[in-house]
């Protein structure tokens, strides 16, 4: 997506004024009523009251009265091949859950895994999601360009985009989970991985695209998997991703292998940096906090999830006043079938309250901080997304907070946390609307819809033959 211009050239400029405005920059700078202006695909000015007079080029100019402006919304944690089997194993706990599930998910293919990201993007984008990640680790033998299919998706939905190239090489024989035929060898999964990196990432300030290295678990990969894995991925220059303790059977099934805790473990196979992040963190003790905070290792908070599959309450508000890099994830949509963001800001605030620090644990402000700043920290992008200041990219939405469902509640960021899914008038990505009145402009919602369905029966007679 590269930077509008009119025909001779000029960046044109698109002025929001009379909002609300929530930059989430260092010092939580808000305006009751100001303005943003964003020329081409950049930040140019953000304060209060109008816009600077005189401006050029400017292609629209948006009343933004009874709305707020925040930093689009940064997921860092998903799956998006669960989107077609939302729905099912609703009662089980993470372990059962996957043996009930992966003998369905080892049979998907092209086609469904490109149908399935095409939904999960869908949903975050409709919701105020401006950066997406996908963790996509299922490759059965034969099903075709699946890395290839997830970048096509996210491409067309015109969001910013992570892939974490996920892999599995402990199946069933080997005392995992996942079925043979649905794990890749050693050294066929860091090919794969490295041709992943050389292909699609792009390492730019403005990227849309960029490549994560990230084995899938302590529990489905090798040692020599998350050790080389980590070497590879530093010898590529990119980022590193894995779940960690995401329940107590994890932890047990570590000291039992390995002779020592999750966060111990990941130490130990070159797994704790500023370039790591990992989903959940659930069963974190005071130590494992300290070694992320050392090595500023981030965590991708799935509060939603945790309590699908009754993982437990991560210990965030301890996190956070550690210093460790903290950003919100849906997860996958079949452990969390609304499969959009705003409901983990919600959550990551409610849930967090039922913890040590009671009503104390998190508020309305910090929630928000997590969904966008902490997920940028998390992603290694806060240089260029995550809040709203001039150079940064122009990724933000406005939210529109003047309907039934928020008129009453006078604190803009309050009514956004705290309040019902909040409509989306606008959400700009790299300067481009994705949204426009709740309603996405680059995709047939209701063809990804029919899509979806289709796949998801075909994935379901697939496994049921089986």
């Amino acid at each position: 997506m590269a930077p509008s211009a009119t025909p001779d050239g000029a960046t044109e400029r698109i002025v929001i004024e009379n909002c609300a405005i929530a930059t989430v920059d260092a010092h939580d700078t808000e305006y009751a009523s100001g303005h943003v202006v964003v020329a081409g695909n950049r930040i140019e000015s953000v304060g209060a009251g109008d816009a600077p007079a005189g401006l050029e080029n400017v292609v629209r100019r948006i009343d933004g009265t009874g709305h707020l402006v925040t930093p689009g919304l940064v997921n860092t944690h998903h799956h998006f091949y669960q989107w077609i089997t939302r729905g099912l194993a609703t009662d089980h706990n993470l372990f059962n859950w996957l043996v009930a599930l992966y003998p369905t998910w080892a049979r998907i293919d092209e086609p469904m895994v490109r149908a399935a990201a095409q939904g999960s993007l869908a949903m975050m984008a409709r919701g105020g999601v401006t950066t997406a990640m996908d963790h996509h680790y299922v490759f059965p033998e034969g099903s075709g360009d699946l890395s290839g299919a997830i970048i096509g998706a996210a491409r067309d939905m015109g969001v910013r985009f992570t892939l974490a190239r996920g892999s599995m090489d402990r199946s069933e024989k080997d005392g995992g989970l996942p079925p043979d035929f649905a794990v890749e060898t050693l050294d066929g999964a860091l090919a794969a991985t490295e041709e992943t990196v050389k292909r699609h990432h792009d390492a730019s300030f403005d990227a849309m695209t960029q490549v994560a290295v990230a084995p899938c678990s302590p529990f489905s990969v090798s040692t020599d998997l998350l050790r080389r894995g980590a070497e590879l991925a530093r010898s590529l220059g990119v980022r590193l991703h894995t779940h960690g303790s995401e329940t107590v059977e994890e932890e047990q099934f570590c000291k039992e292998l390995f002779g020592m805790g999750p966060t111990d473990y990941f130490e130990s196979t070159g797994w704790l940096g500023e370039d790591v992040w990992m989903a959940h963190c659930v069963h974190m003790n005071d130590s494992d906090i300290e070694a992320f905070a050392r090595t500023r290792t981030g965590v991708a908070h799935c509060p939603s999830s945790n309590a699908r599959l009754a993982a437990g309450i991560a210990r965030v508000p301890d996190m956070l006043k550690a210093g460790v890099p903290v950003g919100l994830g849906v997860d996958g949509t079949a452990s969390n079938e609304s499969g959009e963001l705003h409901t983990e800001l919600r959550n990551a605030l409610l849930i967090n309250r039922l913890g040590a620090h009671r009503e104390a644990a998190l508020n309305a402000r910090q929630a928000l901080r997590l969904g966008t700043h902490g997920g940028a920290q998390v992603l290694g992008r806060a240089e260029a997304i995550g809040s709203l200041e001039p150079g940064k990219l122009a990724d933000l939405v406005l939210w529109k907070l003047d309907t039934l469902a928020h008129s009453s509640i006078a604190d803009p960021v309050v009514a956004l946390v705290f309040g019902a899914a909040a409509p989306v008038t606008l959400s700009l990505v790299n300067g481009r609307p994705v949204v426009e009145d709740s309603r996405l402009t680059t995709v047939d919602e209701d063809a990804v819809a029919r899509s979806t369905r289709d796949e998801a029966r075909r994935l379901a007679r697939i496994a049921a033959q089986a």
